[in-house]
């Protein structure tokens, strides 16, 4: 143990544990892993280094980065964060606190919580919230595994081509290892037949365009399964609701509240559904009570995790929950209130759509969706998707990302500028200069 003076425990207390697990030493804890895959080098760390050095050094990593002016959502969005909201979350109490087990002692949690579960029931209109899972993509395999263990004998989940490619990555691996059958098709309602359990639809689609889904509701309630549809919670705010579609489940990314971009994450997943369903909801659910002196408080209604129940009675193996990202999520909503999410879906309406009529007077372009957006859009080229994109990319634009139909993808929020949005339709046109269009 001298080689990691840093663990508590002597070699006497080594010695007990590897007696007691019927091994000779810690080297027999990786008998499984193949030789070849064991570092028996020595680790090439940089010597000690003092605060200020530390400091300096990260600061010089981070200015190898290039800050692009991003106009491009596919599932992470560049909305305005209000100042306030990394304020209060990096407060002691909320940075660091953990799961809240003793409803006692853990009220100011368990209270943002329920909120949270409130104002995801208000905007997707079904009874019941959960506080949370990962992110959008693990919220969309958790609604395939409630939708199998909610209906008898079914054993098929159809997703809807039209869903981002990370949510249907996430669906297929979780397919591949849960025991049930997953169908990615363009045309999911013609596909139900006796063993579907469920059908994933996106309320907008990965190319931005507003899906209309009527009659999707009746179609798959008549096969005898479970419909869930996948929603941008920003947009919520002036679409029809889940429920108002007739929807079962509602699921989605809670990033595009205010979450700034960060390689991916930290993010939340949010889900809700009807009460019937509860039971097979993961994470947990927050309820309000009353304590012994008839005073208002929370607790821990609903936990049908497997760190409370029979591992083979558990709803997920997801055991933690994002619940910072939780409360990032309910200020911001507080913050806004629902004439400020209106307002905001109005500013990238306009920009957006402004955008689009720049780009398709430059020439470059032709029509690619017929149907409405709010924020984000693709386009057909007529150039090299790549290299267009590869270009903006050095002018300083995170613009045009290739699509898997060889189309580009564009998204403007409300961050956007008509200076910055002027300044991208400038360098396209001066892409079509130099390509001799």
């Amino acid at each position: 143990m001298a080689q990691l003076p840093f663990f508590p425990h002597t070699q006497e207390d080594v010695a007990r544990m590897l007696e007691r697990v019927g091994l000779s030493s810690l080297q027999e804890l990786y008998s499984d892993v193949p030789q070849e895959f064991l570092y028996r080098g020595e680790y090439d760390l940089p010597s000690a280094l003092s605060e200020s050095e530390v400091k300096a050094s990260l600061e010089a990593f981070a200015a190898r980065n290039r800050k692009l002016t991003v106009f491009v959502g596919q599932g992470a969005y560049d909305h305005y964060t209000p100042s306030v909201i990394p304020a209060l979350c990096a407060r002691s109490e909320f940075l660091t606190a953990y799961t809240p087990y003793q409803c006692e002692i853990s009220q100011g949690t368990l209270r943002y919580i329920f909120e949270f579960q409130s104002m995801i029931c208000a905007l997707t209109g079904l009874d019941v919230a959960n506080a949370s899972v990962y992110d959008g993509a693990t919220a969309a395999a958790e609604a395939a595994r409630m939708c199998v263990a909610s209906t008898r004998k079914r054993n098929r989940i159809i997703a809807s081509e039209g869903l981002l490619p990370c949510v249907r990555k996430v669906l297929e691996a979780y397919a591949r290892y849960g025991g049930y059958e997953l169908l990615v098709s363009d045309h999911p309602l013609d596909a139900l037949d006796a063993n579907v359990a469920g059908v994933i639809l996106p309320s907008i689609d990965r190319s931005g365009a507003i899906v209309d889904l009527e009659g999707a509701a009746d179609a798959v309630h008549t096969a005898g399964a479970l419909l869930v549809l996948y929603c941008d919670p920003s947009a919520l705010a002036v679409l029809r609701s889940p429920a108002d579609w007739g929807a079962d489940i509602a699921i989605g990314d809670a990033q595009p509240l205010g979450m700034p971009l960060s390689y991916g994450g930290p993010y939340a997943g949010f889900m809700a559904c009807r009460e019937a369903l509860m039971r097979k909801l993961p994470g947990r659910i927050v309820g309000q009570a009353r304590d012994a002196q008839g005073h208002r408080c929370f607790v821990l209604t609903l936990q049908a995790r497997e760190q409370h129940i029979r591992r083979e009675k558990a709803t997920s193996n997801i055991c933690s929950n994002e619940s910072l990202m939780a409360l990032w999520a309910t200020i911001y909503l507080s913050l806004m209130g629902p004439e400020g999410m209106k307002e905001l879906n109005a500013a990238c309406y306009r920009s957006s759509h402004y955008l689009r009529e720049r780009l398709l007077s430059t020439g470059l372009f032709e029509a690619a969706e017929p149907g409405g957006f709010i924020k984000e859009f693709v386009l057909r080229p007529r150039t090299d998707a790549s290299r267009l994109h590869k270009y903006l990319l050095d002018k300083g634009f995170f613009a045009a990302l290739p699509t898997e139909e060889g189309r580009v993808s564009f998204c403007v929020t409300e961050r956007r500028t008509k200076e910055e949005i002027d300044a991208l339709v400038s360098a396209v046109e001066q892409f079509a200069e130099e390509e001799g269009r």
